[in-house]
């Protein structure tokens, strides 16, 4: 049994699944916070955050490519677990890392136009 092939796939359903939901998520909970930063405009508060779904997509889809390019080679049922295990978890951790960015930068950004206002 050829257990690459095996991991990829248990890895590439598991990442579908989390980057499809933390991207709708994200995109919800996001139009709400981008809509309070910039209440008298809707219409480009929903452009902002669809464009935060689009590099969100982008990047994980990205990553999750390039996680997988970089494997060394499964050997046994006990290396699948560990790699899966090991790859989701940098995901997630980046993941996370770039959504309070986004938070940050947003917040700044919003703040900085209202004070020259």
């Amino acid at each position: 049994m050829n257990y690459n092939i095996l991991s990829y796939l248990i890895y590439g359903c598991i990442m579908v699944y989390i980057i499809y939901k933390v991207g709708l998520i994200c995109y919800h909970n996001g139009n709400i916070f981008v809509l309070h930063l910039m209440p008298t405009n809707a219409q480009l508060c929903l452009y902002i955050n669809n464009i935060l779904l689009t590099g969100y997509y982008l990047v994980n889809i990205g990553y999750a490519v390039y996680s997988i390019s970089t494997w060394n080679t499964v050997k046994n049922s006990y290396n699948i677990i560990d790699t899966i295990a090991s790859h989701i978890g940098s995901i997630v951790l980046i993941l996370a890392v770039l959504h309070y960015m986004n938070i940050i930068v947003l917040q700044l950004f919003f703040t900085s136009q209202k004070q020259h206002i």
